[in-house]
């Protein structure tokens, strides 16, 4: 009697186990989904918009530009330059054992510009933009605009995604060469005082390191991370509901994916490009 009991309390908390991952995992088809949806969407809103007499307004794509790129240039700098500097760091304390120093403004430049310069921009883009995003939208959402703009003949996605995008896709690369360029300076700033060489040879040193590839794998990285904040962000943003407490979570949940998303999406990059 008591075996049986057992089983049966086994058997059901294994199906609840299994019923609990299904429906995670269909929640994450439909959120893939839908995220595919918007973007098919909003390329449709920006390049047929002023032929079906609802173009994007130039004027949302500027104020878009000014929040996502022009807004994080500060926090970008600061964490960029710090970054290079603790590569600098541990670079060359690590390299002394062998010594090999004198190697760590080519693993500087090739690490910054393949890696972490457009990581560095992306994370910022998804935590500081994507969260604002999430929440301006999730408020439109749980107040009823959203339905206000249908009822008006106006598309959310080509009135509030579309923008975003275009904006995504023009600073998101602005902001990584921003981002490479001063984390490669931030090691030099420490490079040049540990290595006792001078500021020229520290940058001819790093450019030689470095190769178009480099350059254009960083660029497509960027461009990939911009949609994919986009896209997790307004997705969320349309899908808050609940009040206050919902819009925490739409807006909490926007910044974890974006950022997972992120991190995925450059492993993906760096299996598939520097094999």
């Amino acid at each position: 009697m008591a075996c049986t009991v057992a089983a049966n309390v086994h058997a059901t908390s294994l199906r609840r186990v299994t019923e609990a991952v299904g429906r995670r995992f269909v929640a994450g088809v439909e959120d893939f989904g839908y995220g595919a949806a918007l973007l098919v969407e909003s390329l449709v809103w920006i390049v047929l918009g002023r032929w079906l007499n609802q173009r994007v307004r130039l004027h949302a794509i500027v104020e878009e530009m000014m929040s996502i790129g022009v807004r994080a240039i500060p926090v970008v700098a600061v964490l960029a330059f710090a970054n290079g500097a603790m590569m600098a760091m541990q670079g060359i304390y690590t390299l002394r054992e062998f010594g090999a120093e004198s190697r760590v403004v080519a693993g500087i430049a090739m690490s910054v510009v393949r890696e972490f310069g457009v990581l560095i921009a992306g994370i910022v883009v998804a935590a500081r933009s994507g969260s604002a995003i999430a929440a301006r939208i999730g408020t439109m959402q749980i107040s009823q605009e959203i339905d206000a703009l249908r009822v008006m003949g106006i598309s959310p996605v080509r009135y509030l995604v579309a923008p975003i995008l275009v904006a995504m896709l023009i600073m998101m690369p602005l902001l990584t060469v921003l981002s490479n360029s001063l984390a490669i300076l931030g090691g030099g700033a420490f490079s040049v005082m540990e290595l006792h060489i001078s500021p020229d040879t520290y940058l001819e040193r790093a450019l030689a390191a470095l190769a178009i590839q480099d350059l254009v794998q960083s660029l497509v990285k960027s461009l990939v991370f911009g949609v994919l904040v986009t896209l997790v962000a307004t997705s969320n943003g349309f899908s808050a509901a609940g009040g206050a407490e919902g819009l925490g979570r739409a807006t909490t949940r926007s910044v974890v994916l974006s950022i997972s998303a992120i991190v995925v999406a450059d492993m993906i990059f760096t299996f598939f490009l520097s094999r």
